[in-house]
C-alpha cells in the first residue's frame, strides 16, 4: 500500500457572522470524484469510493473524528498539533462527492481563516492508503484503499496570493507589535523563492513563527 493525495482546487469559502464581530468559517465543494481520470492519472471505481466513503462518514464524520490537517504530512495519521478543521458533511451526488468542513479556532486553523481573508488559494486534497494497478493508460485504485483525511493545502499554481496575502496583511501583522520590518520582508523573500515543492511546508513555517510570537 502506497500514500494517495489527490487535489481539488474548486471550493468555496463560507463565513457565517456569529455575533460580537465574530465569525464561523467554512469551505465545501466536490472532495473527490470516481470513475473519473484525474490528474493524477489515477481513477476511483464508483463501488470503492461509495463504500470507502460510507466507512469514513460512520467512523470519523458522525463521531466527530473526521479532522484534517493545513497542508499535507508524510504519512497517513492526522497529528493533533496541526489539525486545521473538522468534515462536518460528506455525500455521494451522482459521481461527485461533496464535502463541507468547519474551519477550527485552533493554531492551522488561524492560518486558514487569515488566508481566506486575504484572498489566498486554497484547496482541499483528500490523503488515504491504497495499492494502485495499471489499466487502459490510468492507475485504478484498488479495493484496499483507506481515507484517512481530507486536508487543506495551498493550490502550488498560485504562489504570488499567498505573497500578495502577507504583503497586503503588513496592519495586523503590525497591529500587536509582534513582527518587525525584517520578519515581514524575510517571510516575503522566503514565500517569493519556495520551489513548487516546497511552497506550502514554507508557508506554514512563516506562520507558525508569527504565531509563536503572538505567544
Amino acid at each position: 500500500m502506497k500514500l494517495i493525495t489527490e487535489l481539488t482546487e474548486d471550493i468555496k469559502y463560507i463565513k457565517e457572522n456569529i455575533g460580537n464581530g465574530e465569525k464561523t468559517y467554512f469551505i465545501e465543494g466536490v472532495f473527490m470524484q470516481s470513475d473519473v481520470k484525474n490528474r493524477n492519472g489515477r481513477v476511483y471505481p464508483s463501488g470503492i469510493l461509495k463504500k470507502e466513503c460510507g466507512r469514513y462518514i460512520t467512523e470519523y464524520v458522525e463521531k466527530g473524528r473526521a479532522m484534517g490537517e493545513l497542508n499535507h504530512p508524510t504519512g497517513p495519521t492526522v497529528n493533533l498539533d496541526r489539525v486545521s478543521h473538522m468534515i462536518k458533511t460528506l455525500h455521494e451526488d451522482g459521481k461527485n462527492v461533496y464535502g463541507k468542513a468547519k474551519v477550527l479556532d485552533t493554531p492551522m486553523g488561524r492560518i486558514v481563516k487569515n488566508l481566506i481573508d486575504e484572498g489566498a488559494q486554497l484547496g482541499v486534497s483528500t490523503r488515504g492508503m491504497g495499492s494502485l494497478r495499471p489499466k487502459n493508460g490510468y492507475q485504478e485504485v484498488q479495493e484496499d484503499f483507506m481515507l484517512a483525511a481530507i486536508d487543506i493545502v495551498a493550490d502550488p499554481s498560485a504562489p504570488n496570493a499567498f505573497v500578495n496575502g502577507i504583503m497586503e496583511g503588513r496592519e495586523w501583522i503590525f497591529e500587536n507589535g509582534m513582527w518587525s520590518e525584517r520578519d515581514r520582508e524575510q517571510a516575503v523573500k522566503i514565500i517569493k523563492n519556495s520551489s513548487k515543492r516546497d511552497l506550502q511546508e514554507n508557508i506554514v513555517k512563516v506562520f507558525n513563527n508569527y504565531f509563536k510570537k503572538l505567544s
